[in-house]
């Protein structure tokens, strides 16, 4: 059975970095990666686990629990779709449900 390739979001929780320095450190050429469709970045389980430890001390990347407000942010940046989309549909839905009170 073939080995499931990793988001951003599953290696930044190994790696312990943000999901932003994950994509700009694969960008840069840091940590190997695949590019699916040309936008969707993937990474081998495997790949991340060997250079998990060498990416911190040559990199010099300090082991820096994320804080409240950059998870935050993080969270916003990549669900903004969804947040519009919802408050769209929640917005269409009170206009729908209004006109059929008595």
């Amino acid at each position: 059975m073939k080995d499931k390739l990793l988001n951003t979001r599953e290696v930044s929780h190994i790696l312990g970095l943000s999901e932003k320095e994950i994509i700009d450190l694969a960008n840069s050429g840091l940590i190997p990666h695949f590019q699916l469709g040309g936008e969707f970045l993937r990474f081998k389980r495997e790949d991340i686990l060997k250079i998990k430890e060498d990416i911190k001390k040559k990199y010099s990347l300090p082991y820096v629990k994320s804080h409240r407000k950059e998870k935050i942010k993080e969270f916003f940046y990549f669900n903004d779709f969804y947040i519009v989309a919802t408050v769209v549909i929640i917005v269409l839905i009170w206009i729908i449900i209004k006109d059929f009170r008595p």
